[in-house]
């Protein structure tokens, strides 16, 4: 595999800017799946498991896990905030320097897990309730200026849900060959 490869194992997000409301169910479907199937993958591990990276310069299975948590934390807040603004400028972080933070390192996923359970719980059930004629309400992304739509980051999460569980994945089938 070549470094795209691993970088991108499903293959890199693309949003059609057509989408129905089956789409949206499907998508949500998916960040209501997320919890169990990440919980599945990292089932049982071992610390020297949780500590296999998925590429080369990239981060461990433990730090994936918990970048999750974080990301899909600050995606939940800006689709409240879309929803209650008129086109936010969302706040970017710097998910680098989050992933090497202490909560970032640690081994045990126990409350991570469980907080990603508790949040896509309550987030799908949400996205569900938004009224289709709301998705189009955008968000403005600062780095790049980019707008985005409330149903293209539907789309993103599903597509982000799925991604980073091939990083898990993946990095357990490579066996910490790039450790």
């Amino acid at each position: 595999m070549d470094i795209e490869q691993l970088k991108f194992p499903i293959g890199e997000f693309e949003f059609k800017t057509a989408y129905t409301k089956e789409n949206i169910a499907e998508w949500i479907s998916d960040i209501k799946a997320f919890p169990s199937q990440i919980s599945e993958a990292v089932k049982g591990l071992t610390t020297e498991q949780k500590n296999w990276i998925y590429r080369p310069d990239g981060w461990s299975v433990k730090q994936v896990v918990h970048h999750c948590s974080d990301s899909h934390m600050n995606s939940f807040i800006r689709f409240k905030l879309a929803l209650t603004e008129e086109k936010p400028a969302i706040r970017p972080y710097f998910e680098d320097r989050w992933a090497e933070l202490s909560d970032s390192l640690e081994d045990d996923l126990t409350d991570t897990l469980n907080l990603i359970s508790s949040l896509h719980n309550k987030w799908s059930r949400f996205l569900s309730s938004i009224p289709f004629e709301d998705l189009t309400k955008l968000f403005v992304h600062p780095e790049h200026g980019t707008e985005i739509s409330l149903a293209e980051n539907i789309a993103f999460y599903s597509w982000h849900c799925k991604h980073h569980l091939a990083h898990v994945k993946q990095a357990l089938a490579l066996k910490g060959k790039y450790n």
